[in-house]
């Protein structure tokens, strides 16, 4: 048996716990919207992409491009997305999410995230200025990883 890091463990079991929490929030939030998880994931690749065709949605999504083209038709209709003629190439469609999508992200985001407020009631005072340091220590380490996808997403930067 291999001795693991002790640290390392911490971390992952944080990891874990954290993501239970996020994904559980979001896939409520998702259900109680009425969206499936492939519709938020489509929403979430426009939203880091900024526009993107059908065939590069459904490629992102391992779906056929009959598929992602009816689930975009839905959005549509919904008025998430918009979908327009590819200034490029006038045989294709450009797709990007319209204001609602945007808010509906939003949303998500914040539903995804809420547990952490619930958290942060659960802490004292001091506990909170004794974690604080090793939060910011590890969003720094964190950061130097690398690529981050959806860093650069303008929608998550607002409202949250």
């Amino acid at each position: 048996m291999t001795n693991l890091d002790p640290f390392l463990v911490e971390m992952q079991e944080w990891v874990e716990v954290s993501m239970r929490h996020s994904m559980h929030r979001l896939i409520r939030h998702s259900k109680e919207k009425g969206f499936s998880m492939t519709q938020v994931n489509a929403l979430f690749h426009l939203c880091h992409r900024g526009s993107c065709g059908v065939s590069g949605l459904a490629k992102h999504l391992s779906v056929t491009n009959a598929a992602a083209s009816q689930m975009l038709d839905r959005l549509v209709e919904q008025g998430l997305v918009v979908r327009s003629e590819d200034p490029h190439d006038r045989r294709g469609k450009q797709i990007v999410l319209s204001d609602k999508g945007v808010s509906l992200l939003k949303e998500g985001i914040r539903a995804r995230q809420g547990w952490v407020a619930d958290l942060t009631l659960l802490l004292t005072p001091d506990q909170k200025e004794q974690v604080a340091p090793a939060i910011k220590i590890l969003i720094e380490k964190t950061k130097q990883l690398g690529f981050l996808p959806g860093k650069d997403c303008p929608h998550h930067k607002s409202d949250i």
